[in-house]
């Protein structure tokens, strides 16, 4: 029987969107002949693992649903056995790499992609914790209804499971790579409150984004649709549209991934305190002409008071600031993947490491002087915003240096464990979790 994983990395407390993802995984085993894995990655303190693991224990029984709740140790043991098994020759950093000391959203993915593949998953759907989902008529919108629908199967198989289809005909024998919808409410990034402030300085710090050399015009439409998602319109009806997804179109709180043609095949990059590193995957199906799926089951974002006050909002701004910072680099290996096409895909149409891999470390020659006028641009944005946001200038002028090799050094990192991931992902496959859970009780 098919098995797939259902994924919450969280490293805050979310009792209710455990919760919630309990009867997701519930809702999928009802409807769908599959097997679910349940993974919770929890980096959280005791206090608040305990409050998870409650939840868990707690949610009704199902034969088909199997709850796993891991703990940094518990995660560390499994990577640890798995590195090793793998032979590479760095344990040490690829360690570092998936679990490092720090926030790292692709790392915290990655571990999932990992474990799903020792626990025989043929997929991967990831949630997260500061999301919930939307409900009409008294029923829950589950997004896995249209992942199981269509996610694996060959894009020509999928057309009737779908509502309509805009994919060109040759790209009918390819496999449905990637299922994704968006979110409504509140932006993706936490940034409202520049643009409430300022629209001005909002333009001006959004727009750093972009390429440098973009137009005028052209970064203005950009800032429009940045972080919005699908806006504010609730779900009322199914709408599920087979084509080569729009990476703007589609957020990673909202996503399944097929193991083996993309998250078996190249992980994500491992940056620490970087918003959106998670987002390279959806670029690299849609680059490579992979078929996907957007659906309309988006997913409500809503923001939890920790990152807009004192040292949480120091550090949110930080991350943001190394997410402007990082796009020297992936706008690059962007240009390239599209310029590459189908040859990123091997003759079974899977993503090739190997090409990923040689696009990032040759972005790490790129001249850093662009993200220097980025740094400029935003030191002299957030100074006009003042309290603070002057506050954060200051901070981010005394790691300018240090901020500048990051961005680099993290693409390095990104290409080594790239070059690495298709070891790990065997020796994962025949490693077994320290303490699986059994069927829910």
């Amino acid at each position: 029987m098919r098995r797939i994983c259902l994924t919450l990395p969280t490293n805050r407390r979310c009792p209710d969107t455990v919760a919630a993802l309990g009867e997701e995984a519930a809702y999928a085993a009802g409807h769908f002949d599959i097997d679910v894995h349940l993974l919770v990655l929890d980096s959280c303190p005791p206090a608040d693992r305990a409050a998870h693991a409650e939840v868990l224990r707690r949610l009704p029984d199902h034969p088909r649903v199997t709850a796993h709740h891991l703990d940094e140790a518990a995660q560390r043991d499994f990577l640890t056995r798995t590195i090793a098994r793998s032979g590479n020759a760095k344990p040490g950093l690829l360690l570092d790499l998936m679990l490092p000391d720090g926030l790292s959203y692709g790392a915290c993915t990655n571990r999932a992609f990992l474990i799903a593949a020792a626990l025989g998953c043929d997929s991967v759907h990831r949630r997260d914790s500061d999301s919930r989902y939307q409900r009409v008529d008294g029923r829950t919108v589950f997004p896995v209804h249209h992942e199981l629908a269509s996610l694996g199967a060959r894009a020509a198989d999928a057309v009737p499971r779908v509502t309509e289809s805009r994919l060109p005909a040759p790209l009918l024998e390819r496999r449905v790579a990637m299922v994704g919808g968006s979110f409504v409410g509140e932006l993706s990034v936490d940034i409202a409150q520049i643009r409430d402030a300022d629209p001005g300085v909002y333009h001006d710090v959004v727009s750093l984004w972009a390429p440098e050399h973009w137009s005028g015009e052209r970064k203005r439409e950009l800032v429009e649709e940045s972080f919005a998602g699908a806006g504010t319109e609730p779900f009322t009806a199914d709408h599920a549209l087979l084509t080569v997804v729009d990476p703007m179109r589609v957020d990673m709180c909202n996503i399944a991934f097929h193991g083996p043609t993309v998250s078996e095949r190249v992980p994500l990059p491992p940056a620490r305190d970087t918003i959106g590193s998670d987002y390279f995957l959806i670029h690299l199906v849609h680059d490579a002409g992979l078929p996907g799926v957007l659906h309309n089951r988006n997913i409500v974002n809503y923001y939890t008071g920790e990152r807009r006050t004192g040292p949480g909002f120091l550090a949110y701004q930080t991350r943001f600031a190394k997410f402007l910072l990082s796009m020297l680099y992936f706008h690059h290996v962007y240009d390239r993947m599209a310029e590459a096409g189908d040859t990123l895909l091997d003759e079974h149409g899977r993503a090739r490491p190997d090409a990923v891999a040689a696009l990032a470390r040759e972005s790490t020659g790129l001249d850093t002087a662009e993200n220097t006028r980025r740094l400029d641009a935003l030191d002299t944005a957030y100074r006009r915003l003042g309290g603070r946001y002057a506050d954060v200038a200051d901070h981010l002028s005394g790691r300018r240096a240090r901020l500048l090799a990051e961005a680099r050094d993290d693409m390095a990192d990104f290409a080594l464990l790239t070059e690495a991931w298709e070891t790990l992902v065997t020796a994962a496959r025949a490693t077994p979790l320290a303490a699986p859970s059994g069927p829910l009780r």
